[in-house]
């Protein structure tokens, strides 16, 4: 079993310059660094990682990032990068989930809080919630719903991360 417990925010790191995130935590004093993409993962994932290390931070929780991470943030941070996805994994991984969701004819998609691992939107499963398919809805109707069950979900996961509440054990997710 794996007990992953960590202390608060440290710093914001973004790939692009001018963005909310990094406004929000420059206004609550919060360190900030922005590393550039650049085409090149594995230098990215490095900077990334180093900046990380350097603040002294424990765990990575993505927001917005449509980025993949390199195997070097996985070795060196296992079990402590949190990514949300819009929809209930493992149905719809990857860039479309909603338009994906949509095509299928599906009543039900949603949120999904999860562990990063090697593959994309895979990893251990931390938390789910279900938002129904209206009929009518559209990518745009349904893009503007999915936030706001990720803006309740996401921060109680990140909460329980950093309260130690959250332990694997045989790639499952334990709450206690």
């Amino acid at each position: 079993m794996i007990d992953v417990g960590l202390p608060g925010l440290r710093l914001v790191i973004s790939d692009v310059e001018d963005c909310q995130a990094l406004d929000r935590a420059r206004k609550a004093s919060i360190e900030t660094a922005v590393v550039p993409y650049g085409g090149d993962r594995a230098r990215f994932t490095k900077e990334i990682c180093d900046a990380a290390d350097a603040a002294g931070v424990e765990a990575l929780v993505l927001a917005g990032f449509m980025r993949i991470l390199g195997p070097e943030a996985i070795a060196r941070f296992p079990y402590r990068i949190l990514n949300v996805h819009p929809s209930l994994l493992p149905a719809f991984p990857g860039v479309d989930a909603v338009g994906q969701a949509l095509r299928a004819g599906v009543q039900v998609t949603g949120v999904t809080v999860h562990f990063v691992d090697e593959r994309v939107d895979h990893g251990a499963i931390i938390a789910q919630r279900a938002i129904s398919i209206h009929p009518g809805d559209d990518e745009v109707s349904l893009h503007t719903r999915i936030p706001v069950t990720e803006h309740e979900l996401y921060p109680r996961v990140v909460r329980a991360l950093v309260e130690g509440r959250l332990l694997v054990d045989n790639g499952k997710v334990i709450w206690s």
